[in-house]
């Protein structure tokens, strides 16, 4: 009864914009011919219904069962809508308050409540619809657009210097992946192209940094002939994200407790894959790497996040035990805020801290010299290098997508990081 008050809310408020943003499309068309205005209006008012049909009629579709690329694309086509209208309506509402206060100062001081005009005749609310649904429209075009970029990956360089690392280790070439969330996935052949490009870096090591699954371990069963040919000389490394455990899923056997024996299989059977494709997992361990009769440190938690609504599963401590001697050491850590919740408080000494799970929100602009993303108001480290003293941090883009499946400005990342 509660979820449908809450459907029947949500489509008056999604109305109620509707009817608004419409002020905007009345408003641009009122000089056109009777014909246009029509094939304006009726156009609007078939996508909006639509829409709005879509969304009320989703939870009784059982959607959830439908195949999850196949949800992320309505899913964008509706999101995309709604948040092109929202935008415009905003920017409506800031005519509207300009012309509230221009009322007000016109009824106070008796001066005429002509509008004024800007050149060419358009008057100014005339010109503010325009730019609203401009903004609008531009915003959902780029979403569309983002759609194309989903395998478009990119090859991030960069080169490290630190005075304790043994030089046996300097020139060390690290190729870091992460957040590959295989369950989002469907162009084989995509995927094929970017661990030829993973390969291609000739990394000595390669290190993932967690959610090699969307929720399940089953979504990796038409990619692992895929991952398994992921090579490096010094192996393949790996640790776990908040994703890899299961816990978004409705698993059917999940009693009062939030137990689920079906969940704890699932992990096993994650674990299995991973071993299977002869990547090393780190569970809250170390192990350490030789070269050329030296060593350093290269450790590996569980998922460990600042932030409540993520998983804790992680044991510095544990993972710490034994390493503290070792020269120079390296975290594999998915969440970024471990390092400043814990990691630089309490370990001083981890050199550098690979991470991802931002996914850089997969939308933003970046350029050279420049980067910014929605991310940047939830996560202080979102994407890129960061550095506090002596240590850094390392937070790569992601290999795969979830949610929305595209990638707008923030593209799909294949990390290289050299050592010296």
């Amino acid at each position: 009864m509660r979820t449908g008050w809450n459907s029947i809310v949500l489509i008056f408020i999604l109305l109620l914009l509707d009817l608004y943003v419409f002020m905007a499309i009345r408003a641009i068309f009122s000089h056109s011919s009777k014909r246009v205005r029509n094939i304006a209006t009726g156009t609007y008012w078939a996508v909006s219904a639509l829409v709005l049909i879509t969304i009320a009629l989703l939870p009784y579709l059982n959607w959830q069962d439908w195949p999850a690329n196949t949800r992320s694309y309505i899913l964008t086509v509706l999101f995309g809508i709604v948040f092109a209208k929202v935008l415009a309506a905003v920017f409506m509402l800031l005519d509207d308050l300009r012309r509230g206060v221009q009322w007000i100062i016109s009824y106070f001081t008796r001066r005429s409540q002509r509008t004024a005009s800007l050149p060419g005749g358009i008057s100014r609310s005339r010109f503010f619809s325009q730019v609203a649904l401009l903004l609008g429209g531009g915003m959902f075009a780029t979403l569309m657009y983002g759609l194309s970029n989903k395998y478009n990956y990119r090859v991030h360089k960069l080169k490290l210097s630190f005075k304790n690392l043994p030089p046996a280790f300097k020139g060390l070439r690290i190729v870091q992946i992460s957040d590959i969330h295989s369950g989002s996935l469907t162009d084989k052949e995509a995927v094929i192209k970017g661990v030829e490009m993973i390969n291609a870096q000739k990394g000595d090591i390669i290190l993932f940094t967690g959610d090699l699954v969307n929720d399940r371990a089953s979504e990796m069963d038409n990619l692992m002939d895929v991952f398994r040919q992921v090579k490096a000389p010094m192996g393949v490394y790996s640790t776990l994200g908040n994703h890899d455990y299961g816990d978004y899923y409705a698993w059917p056997d999940k009693d009062a407790n939030g137990y689920s024996a079906l969940r704890t299989q699932n992990l096993e059977q994650l674990k299995q894959v991973h071993a299977d494709m002869g990547w090393r997992l780190l569970m809250n361990e170390h192990v350490t790497l030789e070269r050329g009769g030296q060593e350093i440190a290269l450790l590996g938690i569980e998922n460990w996040s600042a932030m409540s609504r993520f998983p804790k599963y992680g044991d510095m401590k544990k993972a710490y035990a034994g390493a503290s001697h070792q020269p120079f050491k390296i975290l594999m850590s998915h969440d970024p805020t471990h390092w400043d919740a814990q990691v630089r408080t309490e370990y001083p000494d981890i050199d550098l801290m690979l991470a991802g799970h931002t996914h850089g929100m997969q939308f933003g602009v970046e350029i050279p010299g420049f980067k910014w993303s929605p991310a940047r108001f939830i996560y202080k480290e979102w994407a890129g290098l960061y550095k506090e003293g002596n240590q850094r941090l390392y937070v790569n883009r992601g290999f795969g997508f979830l949610g929305y499946p595209g990638r707008v400005g923030i593209l799909p990342e294949i990390t290289v990081i050299e050592l010296a």
